[in-house]
C-alpha cells in the first residue's frame, strides 16, 4: 500500500478504494505505524506551525501559542488521537453485529483508521489557522466516507449502514471532542504561563 495513493483514492474514489481495503490483509501494527502515525503527525505539525510560529488575529491582536505549549499540544494530538481511533475501532467491533454485521477486530481498524483520512488530511489547513476551519468540511466528508466504508468493510447490510455510521458518528464525536478538549487545555494553559 502506497501511502499517497491510499489518502488520494480514499477521498476521491472511496467506493471503490473500500473494496479494495476490505480485501487487503492488514495488521493493526501496519495500519498505524505506516500510514495513521504519519498523517495524525503531518496534521499535529501542521497545527504545531500554526499556532506557534503563524498564529492568529482577533479583533486587530495577533496570538500565537507558547513554543512549549505547543510542542506539548503537539505531542498530545499524536498520542490522544491515535488512542482515540484505536478505541473508536473496539466501539465498531463491538456495536457492527447489533446492525447486522461482522464482528472482525482487523476490519474496524481499518474502518476507523482510513474513514479518518479525510480529516486528517483537513488537519494540515491548521498550517495557517484561519483555514483550519476549513478542516470541518474534511471531517464531514469522512462520515461520508466511513458510511460508503461499512457495508464492504464490515459487512454492515446497506439498508442499516446509515444508522450504524450515525450512532458511531455521534459515539467518536465525544472521544474527538474529549481529545480537543485535553489539548486545547494544555495550549491555552502555556498562553497565561509567566
Amino acid at each position: 500500500m502506497n501511502l499517497i495513493e491510499r489518502v488520494k483514492n480514499i477521498i476521491l474514489s472511496p467506493k471503490s478504494e473500500w473494496e479494495v481495503i476490505a480485501a487487503e490483509k492488514s495488521t493493526v501494527q501496519d495500519l498505524y505505524v505506516n500510514y495513521a502515525l504519519i498523517l495524525v503527525a503531518a496534521a499535529a505539525l501542521a497545527e504545531f506551525i500554526g499556532r506557534s510560529m503563524v498564529g492568529f488575529s482577533v479583533l486587530g491582536a495577533h496570538f500565537r501559542t507558547p513554543m512549549g505549549s505547543a510542542l506539548v499540544g503537539f505531542i498530545l494530538r499524536i498520542v490522544l488521537t491515535l488512542a482515540g481511533v484505536f478505541v473508536l475501532a473496539y466501539i465498531i467491533d463491538a456495536l457492527a453485529p447489533s446492525f447486522g454485521g461482522e464482528k472482525d477486530i482487523i476490519a474496524s481498524h481499518k474502518l476507523a483508521v482510513y474513514s479518518s483520512t479525510p480529516a486528517w488530511v483537513g488537519g494540515l489547513l491548521m498550517i495557517i489557522p484561519p483555514l483550519g476551519l476549513l478542516g470541518i468540511l474534511f471531517a464531514l466528508y469522512g462520515i461520508y466516507v466511513f458510511y460508503l466504508g461499512a457495508t464492504p468493510v464490515k459487512k454492515v447490510p446497506s439498508d442499516k449502514s446509515a444508522v450504524f455510521t450515525l450512532v458511531v458518528i455521534l459515539i467518536s464525536i465525544v472521544i474527538y471532542w474529549v481529545v480537543g478538549l485535553i489539548v486545547g487545555s494544555f495550549m491555552l494553559a502555556g498562553r497565561f504561563a509567566v
